[in-house]
């Protein structure tokens, strides 16, 4: 999960507000009793029960150091859908999907949530589904992959 600080004016503006909303998102998890260990990449590590939870919590992070989700902070995903794809399935958070499938949880979250970017959402060599993604999400948001 990652943060975008779209609304800020400036780069230093935008290094501010991310450093608030990590230090609001520590607080966050200290409050509710959960980890704030960090991952190998520097951000937060809590076992949670599943990705809704973990946006969840960043957005209430993005309110508690008083910026605006959608306004101030905006939202990215690097999904790394290809470390969960098997035999033509993604098995992703304890089922077996197809790339439909998780197109359709994609454009839930994105309907959700303020996101405007997520990054390898599906497998690499799932042309099928890229096409399905990018037709039904790529006017609204960034795909990378």
């Amino acid at each position: 999960f990652m943060i975008a600080p779209i609304g800020a004016p400036t780069f230093a503006e935008a290094l501010r507000m991310g450093a608030e909303v990590y230090h609001s998102l520590k607080s966050v998890l200290k409050k509710k009793g959960l980890a704030t260990g960090l991952g190998d990449e520097g951000g937060f590590a809590p076992n949670l029960e599943s990705n809704r939870a973990a946006l969840d919590l960043i957005t209430t992070a993005i309110k508690g150091a008083g910026l605006k989700p959608g306004k101030d902070i905006a939202l990215a995903l690097d999904v790394a859908a290809s470390e969960f794809f098997n035999r033509g399935k993604y098995d992703f958070e304890g089922k077996k999907r197809t790339a439909d499938e998780m197109t359709a949880y994609y454009a839930e979250l994105v309907a959700a949530y303020p996101i405007v970017s997520i990054e390898d959402p599906l497998n690499e060599e799932d042309w099928k589904g890229w096409k399905t993604i990018t037709d039904e999400l790529g006017d609204k948001i960034q795909i990378v992959g």
